[in-house]
């Protein structure tokens, strides 16, 4: 989907998966400062909206995702997962329920065949899912500390008049990388679990996973991981060099300074106003949280994200 706000005066179009909305305005900082102060919106009409609805509905999410949707009370947000029956993520979303139905967004792109996962999965159950991407847009507002909006996708331009003053996707990213929020498919790959990510409730703000639920798939590996094991890997916020103005390409190995092998690799990066540039990155476990690191050339110190030690904070009482 390509957005009317690309209209908007100074705005750059984003790439790759993020080319449908503007990537900023003409004051990457300004925009982030904006942010951080409360104060605009940004446009990620570019993602993917899907709906479910039926009286199953919340039961039905509840049986096959990582989140607890049972009596879900309606205007509440919350984020849910969709793992492999080995505990990898496959997919992500995140969404609120009217009453009537749950309406979520994912990544552009994906909608698909997160849908053909939840048709396969019906059964008997009354419940309807329709991509609804075509009616609908979503925002995002920094007030309150954060909030998704779903908009008309033909009042984008009256909303934007409304929630002004307009932020680019490299602000919104730049923020979130700050926050060591992951984004499915650029700091996960296909063998990802969500205790490497920060997904699990009371890890973090987004947390996806609901540690106390009944069965659902890939739970087992989740629940060893975090009673008794650590994750293999885990995600870094990596601060970088900044006297090169450029940043390293999603993949890119990272190295440790000393030489030798990876320890593993970069997702999301950007530029951040206070912080200089910034990235995420999916390390080995034993890999010293002190160890200086490097990037494409780059040297890198790392800030933890997830606690490479975290199975070790908990045991179960015999």
């Amino acid at each position: 989907m390509t957005s009317p706000l690309l209209a908007l005066p100074g705005a750059v179009a984003g790439d790759g998966i993020d080319a449908g909305v503007a990537a900023h305005y003409g004051s990457l900082f300004g925009e982030q400062r904006a942010l951080a102060a409360g104060e605009g919106f940004v446009d990620l009409s570019h993602r993917d909206v899907l709906r479910v609805s039926g009286p199953d509905r919340l039961g039905w999410l509840h049986s096959i995702t990582t989140q607890y949707f049972e009596g879900l009370e309606p205007g509440r947000w919350v984020s849910a997962l969709v793992l492999s029956p080995q505990g990898h993520v496959e997919h992500a979303f995140a969404g609120v329920d009217d009453g009537e139905a749950f309406t979520a967004h994912t990544e552009p792109g994906r909608a698909a065949a997160l849908i053909a996962f939840l048709e396969r999965m019906r059964f008997m159950m009354r419940v309807e899912v329709a991509d609804v991407t075509s009616e609908l847009a979503v925002a995002w507002r920094p007030s309150g500390g954060g909030r998704y909006d779903l908009v008309p996708r033909d009042q984008l331009a009256s909303y934007a008049e409304a929630a002004g003053p307009a932020a680019g996707l490299w602000a919104f990213e730049a923020l979130r990388i700050e926050r060591g929020e992951p984004r499915l498919g650029i700091d996960t790959d296909e063998r990802t679990i969500p205790n490497e990510v920060g997904w699990l409730a009371g890890e973090h703000r987004w947390a996806a996973v609901h540690m106390d639920k009944g069965c659902y798939r890939g739970q087992e590996t989740v629940a060893r991981v975090h009673n008794l094991g650590r994750p293999p890997r885990r995600l870094t916020l990596l601060h970088l060099d900044g006297s090169e103005n450029r940043l390293p390409a999603a993949g890119t190995e990272v190295l440790p300074e000393a030489g030798g092998r990876a320890v593993g690799v970069v997702g999301s990066s950007a530029r951040h106003h206070e912080l200089g540039p910034i990235a995420l990155a999916l390390l080995k476990r034993n890999t010293d949280v002190t160890a200086p690191l490097v990037v494409d050339g780059l040297p890198a110190a790392q800030e933890v994200v997830v606690d490479p030690e975290v199975g070790l904070h908990f045991r179960p009482q015999r």
